[in-house]
């Protein structure tokens, strides 16, 4: 019986280590444009539930990936150890191969590959080219000679590729068009995803200073980097209020303001603080603002359709 618990216990942990290594707070990243992409279209067309579930489950296994790539390549360039904040920590602290991340995070890759290729069989295969260089954009982020984290563009990437692009693709393989409502509605989403990261790169400051990365927290220093954060709620919110005042979009969209209370946590929660585990809940606030705006966002959309 003490064996069988042991057995148990043993296989939970392992559970927990490799579900640690996808990063699950960054996941919401991946979601939250796929959902609002497809609520977009549906008041255009009819959804297909299957090429939906297409869209997220390869976008999810994408920014897992992704994250796999960070762990690995961080560890590499000997940045990450076991006392760093913010990492799966599956290489530093659990003792999993380095080899066995990176195969992982490639076969994640070869997975969404497949499901790229159902989603062109059913839209167009131009998709194909969109989604390579989305997977590259995700690999290169921290791999390669000159890593996209290691420069001042880190932000404007992850909110490109994981929000701008993902909701119109969602949007596209549902409607075989994009439409100016589908940009427009993808502006404020994509200015949260790349708050995430620049949130990251707060905390992670001084640290990435050391070892010579030029972000652009770095570049403005902490008290610019948090008035940045701010500044990109601010116009977020205001971007709604400017859909809705123009007609663009239905007042049901105000349901998204419900989430300032989290974007105002985001903020003030970096002040002050001097230590990267002082800063987790500031940064855990600043991806559930992304969370909650984007899924209130859908259903501010999926209300102004059926009422």
């Amino acid at each position: 019986m003490e064996q069988q618990a042991s057995n148990v216990l043993e296989s939970d942990k392992g559970w927990k280590i490799w579900w640690q290594l996808t990063r699950p707070h960054t996941l919401t990243a991946a979601f939250v444009p796929v959902l609002l992409g497809t609520v977009l279209a549906l008041q255009f067309t009819k959804v297909d539930i299957l090429l939906f579930a297409a869209m997220l489950v390869a976008c999810l296994l994408i920014q897992a990936a992704t994250n796999m790539f960070n762990e690995y390549y961080d560890y590499k360039r000997g940045l990450d150890t076991e006392h760093s904040v913010g990492i799966g920590g599956a290489i530093v602290r659990n003792g999993v191969k380095p080899s066995t991340v990176i195969n992982l995070a490639f076969s994640l890759y070869g997975i969404a590959l497949l499901l790229g290729i159902y989603i062109c069989l059913n839209s167009t295969w131009w998709l194909a080219l969109i989604g390579i260089v989305c997977m590259a954009a995700g690999y290169f982020y921290t791999g390669g000679p000159m890593p996209i984290a290691y420069t001042p563009f880190g932000e404007i990437v992850a909110g490109f590729f994981m929000g701008f692009v993902i909701i119109l693709i969602s949007f596209y393989i549902q409607t075989g068009y994009i439409n100016g409502d589908s940009v427009l509605i993808s502006i404020p989403v994509s200015i949260l995803v790349g708050s995430i990261l620049l949130a990251n790169n707060i905390r992670d400051l001084d640290g990435d200073k050391e070892n010579g990365r030029k972000t652009i927290a770095i570049l403005l220093g902490k008290k610019g980097a948090i008035i940045l954060l701010g500044s990109m709620f601010v116009v977020s919110y205001a971007w709604i209020i400017g859909l809705v005042v123009t007609g663009i979009s239905s007042p049901w969209l105000f349901v998204a303001f419900l989430s300032i209370p989290k974007a105002v946590k985001a903020t003030t929660g970096f002040i002050g603080k001097s230590q990267p585990i002082e800063m987790m809940p500031a940064m855990k606030a600043t991806a559930q603002t992304n969370t909650i705006f984007g899924f209130l966002l859908s259903i501010g959309l999926l209300l102004a359709y059926m009422l």
